[in-house]
């Protein structure tokens, strides 16, 4: 079977269920595991955020979508050269992937008409029943219904450990200029891994908000994810911040414990890796993530505020 995924989670369950080998087309943000490496590229955004901080990618976005501007580009000659059975696409977020309408058209010019599965979760229970919709989809149900019930599983196990115990008030920040908090499935995460979620909704898209409802929120703990992003640029983005920002200069002395996690990993995407999340949040509610961490997955900053906003 000729597999074309055009979403990053959705790749990384083709390639849990074995099938990395039938991929003949991905997106730009499809770079896990390695074995998917080999895909050709057929998606690309017209929007250039490697060079710009996070206001003026927020600019641009809602610039180009407000005028009717696409957000992302279309390779229908490598389309056509891949010439897929199945297209795995989403449709829950509007600037994270080709729209519908431009994936119609391009499907109109293929020799044959491929199965097109459309992605929607706005939930952990959504992603990981879409785990068992692309098994199902591709020819490998029952190993997709085993992958679906060990994610369950951990799910679980993270979530009986808390208990009764209290919930510390997390605030997840999804974005940092503006400020947006988390939504969808953020909010569960937080929620099975023991804390309380101060501004998220689940199952509701990330919202703006601002800095009162920041400071009147209360947070206990900050959990830095700006969507898409890497925690070292993260990083980059609060050095910025804190040199042009007086807001974020102020309040980040404020916050008694501030976590930048591998957003791009393990929050920003519906698939598999959720669950790491939630892990990574349970461990951070818990205090099992030591003092000063510094791994690939989380960065406690909190006790180093000063270095991340210096000129260094």
């Amino acid at each position: 079977m000729r597999i074309c995924s055009l979403v990053p989670g959705a790749t990384e369950v083709v390639a849990l269920l074995g099938l990395s080998h039938d991929l003949v087309g991905i997106s730009h943000e499809c770079d896990y595991p390695e074995t998917i490496r080999h895909a050709p590229v057929v998606v690309q955004s017209t929007v250039n955020s490697a060079v710009m901080d996070s206001a003026a990618i927020d600019r641009q976005v809602r610039a180009q979508a407000s005028s009717g501007q696409k957000l992302y580009e279309l390779d229908r000659q490598a389309l056509n050269d891949a010439r897929p059975d199945v297209i795995l696409t989403q449709d829950v977020c509007h600037v994270c992937a080709v729209t519908t309408h431009q994936l119609e058209q391009a499907i109109a010019t293929l020799p044959s008409r491929p199965q097109v599965l459309p992605l929607d979760p706005r939930s952990l229970q959504a992603v990981i029943h879409d785990v068992e919709r692309i098994a199902q989809a591709l020819g490998e149900a029952a190993r997709g219904r085993d992958l679906a019930d060990s994610l369950c599983s951990r799910l679980k196990t993270v979530e009986a450990k808390r208990g009764g115990l209290p919930r510390p008030r997390i605030l997840c920040l999804e974005w940092l200029s503006p400020l947006y908090v988390g939504g969808h499935w953020v909010p569960e995460m937080v929620r099975i891994a023991g804390g309380h979620d101060v501004l998220g909704c689940s199952g509701q898209p990330s919202r703006q908000v601002s800095w009162q409802e920041v400071h009147a929120a209360a947070p206990q703990i900050v959990v830095l994810m700006p969507c898409g992003f890497s925690i070292e640029r993260t990083i980059a983005e609060l050095r910025h911040l804190c040199r042009t920002d007086h807001d974020w200069s102020q309040q980040l002395s404020r916050w008694p414990k501030t976590y930048i996690v591998d957003a791009s990993s393990y929050f920003s995407r519906p698939g598999p890796r959720l669950i790491d999340g939630v892990e990574l949040l349970a461990d951070l509610v818990s205090g099992a993530v030591a003092p000063g961490c510094n791994s690939p997955m989380v960065r406690d900053v909190s006790g180093s505020l000063a270095p991340i906003g210096s000129s260094r």
